[in-house]
């Protein structure tokens, strides 16, 4: 997970990984913020998104193949420290994996609920 050069731009630290899920830190960078001074949606999407991908790479192996197949958020309040983001297989099955994920501002309010899906390519 190191060598991928996402999750350094992104932040990402503290990761603590089980079977099924992911949790970690996710830094504010007050460079990538959106027009009204906090974390900008796109990256706490992105953030979701890799969230999710090492969580599928938990039950399926980190040598699998894979590739996200959809994903939304819904943001809830603005965030402008660092998050919590704690990611959760909903079902884990032999093609797709959905995973929810859902960020934390340092205050405990949550900030934004997302939903990915990914699949293992042959």
């Amino acid at each position: 997970m190191h060598s991928i050069p996402i999750f350094k731009s992104l932040g990402f630290s503290g990761l603590l990984l089980g079977k099924g899920c992911a949790e970690c830190t996710v830094a504010r960078n007050p460079e990538h913020d959106g027009i009204f001074d906090s974390f900008h949606g796109g990256m706490l999407m992105t953030a979701a998104d890799s969230a999710a991908a090492i969580t599928c790479l938990t039950v399926w192996g980190a040598e699998s193949r894979i590739t996200t197949t959809d994903m939304n958020i819904r943001f809830l309040a603005p965030a402008r420290s660092d998050v919590k983001l704690f990611a959760q297989a909903i079902k884990q099955g032999r093609t797709l994996i959905p995973v929810v994920a859902n960020f934390w501002r340092e205050d405990g309010a949550l900030v934004a609920i997302a939903q990915v899906t990914y699949m293992r390519l042959a």
